[in-house]
């Protein structure tokens, strides 16, 4: 009978080992799939939760609740996020060992390329704030954010808060009503809107509203995928412009601003500017606010039309030429255009926190050269200008006749940022440079000496100040 082939015990011991390794080997590398591909999940969750911090409660009241109702507890997020990163700096020393460091190289790309938003906020997201007052140019002037197609643009979301939450004039509720503007807005420059949602009246549901102020002054909330397929018989107050859209679904509107490169916003109740200190040195943004101003002669002009019932003392005043005008109306000019006034002078004297992130602009000055003022500002805030704006501006500078609308964008600005001085009684714009006289100095407008002056367009009522007005 013949002995059967008999392998080398030391051969056998070494396929032994072998196998094991093998095995040992293929169970990291399942491993590592299936842990990155958890990271990806974790990571979305992770952002998303992170993008909306505790709201100041006791600012405004708010229960902050409502912010993280449905959502895991940070603390817990932040236990979470801990021990993944040990896990995986095992991972990688693991892989060094056993050469797969290009592996995994391979997989962080695929995941920073399926989070381009995070990407732009971990180091070049900028968050721009156009600050302003009513009747100032701030909506077309808006616009130049607005119409660039990676910049998540809001249009006046404080209107909500001033329509929710009063506060009298003056004293510590001017600065109370400062505060809770400011913490409203670090929340929506983080793209939490849901922050809005209490002062939306009536309260959304189920994050639906039909009532968010000028929701088609916005491409972003009026474009795939925020736009949902319209809903007959559903009525919503302020609707796209160009296409119609279901209810605006807030989670779906933060989703988008998540994925915008950039955000910009305006604003005309945020008028101290030393309120912004710590926006501007929170380290999760890079704030660059535009303060924009005009001729406070045209401001009350144009005032006086767009709001006509406010003036009605103003106009029997004009109307009936004996009666003193009130002096809370003066003084309430007054204390606005010095409001102003303060504002601009801290930005201009470039306090260090403040230094590279601040820049004064004269609607005059857009208005005469709009495409030269949109690319200033765009460089200022360190954001490339596309061809889509320019054309925008082009075909929104030029045209043949002004819109009835007052809230219109469309203008031929070169003509139009003087019609004021025609519509104006001289004795009206007598006041205004008595109250707001340091104002006007600072921003370079010149004080008309009679009614032949302030109607005679030869006679220009503005400075040059050139890049003065960039710091």
């Amino acid at each position: 009978m013949e002995k059967g082939f008999t392998l080398p015990q030391d051969f056998v011991h070494s396929l032994k080992i072998r196998g094991k390794y093998a095995l040992f080997l293929a169970f990291v590398v399942i491993a590592f799939v299936f842990i990155e591909k958890e990271n990806k999940i974790i990571s979305r969750v992770s952002d998303k939760l992170k993008q909306i911090p505790q709201f100041v409660a006791d600012a405004n009241s708010t229960d902050s609740a409502l912010l993280l109702s449905e959502n895991a507890s940070l603390l817990s997020l932040s236990e979470l996020d801990s021990a993944f990163s040990q896990l995986q700096g095992r991972l990688h020393n693991l892989s060094l060992q056993l050469g797969m460091e290009p592996v995994m190289e391979a997989h962080r790309q695929e995941a920073m390329a399926e989070k381009p938003s995070q990407q732009a906020g971990a180091g070049h997201r900028r968050h721009v704030l156009l600050m302003a007052t009513t009747r100032t140019g701030s909506s077309f002037v808006g616009e130049f954010f607005n119409q660039q197609g990676n910049i998540f643009y809001l249009f006046e979301p404080l209107w909500h808060i001033e329509r929710t939450v009063s506060f009298q004039q003056g004293g510590a509720s001017a600065a109370g009503s400062a505060l809770v503007y400011r913490d409203v807005l670090k929340q929506l420059l983080l793209c939490d809107l849901y922050v809005l949602e209490p002062f939306i009246n009536p309260l959304p549901e189920d994050h639906l509203t039909q009532f968010l102020f000028r929701r088609g002054s916005s491409r972003s909330l009026c474009e795939d995928p925020v736009c949902t397929p319209f809903v007959k018989k559903v009525f919503e107050k302020y609707r796209c412009r160009n296409r119609r859209c279901g209810p605006l679904n807030v989670t779906l509107a933060v989703e988008a601003c998540l994925r915008k490169d950039h955000i910009a916003l305006k604003a005309v109740r945020i008028r101290q500017l030393e309120f912004l200190q710590p926006l501007v040195e929170d380290p999760r943004l890079d704030l660059r606010v535009i303060q924009l101003v005009r001729d406070p002669r045209a401001v009350l002009a144009s005032r006086m039309v767009a709001f006509s019932g406010k003036y009605e003392s103003w106009k029997k005043w004009l109307a009936e030429g004996q009666d003193q005008l009130s002096e809370d109306e003066v003084q309430r000019l007054r204390g606005n255009c010095e409001s102003i006034r303060l504002s601009a002078e801290l930005g201009l004297r470039q306090p260090a926190w403040l230094r590279g992130r601040y820049m004064l602009v004269r609607y005059e000055d857009v208005a005469r050269r709009p495409l030269q003022k949109a690319r200033e500002m765009y460089h200022f805030a360190g954001i490339p200008l596309t061809p889509q704006v320019e054309d925008w501006i082009q075909k929104n500078t030029q045209v043949a006749h002004d819109s009835s609308d007052v809230y219109s964008t469309q203008k031929n600005s070169s003509e139009q940022f003087e019609k004021w001085r025609f519509s104006i009684p001289f004795k009206l714009a007598q006041v205004v440079q008595t109250a707001c006289g340091p104002a006007m100095h600072l921003f370079g407008y010149k004080l008309a000496k009679d009614a032949a002056s302030l109607t005679n367009r030869s006679i220009s009522l503005l400075e040059e100040r050139g890049t003065f007005w960039v710091t």
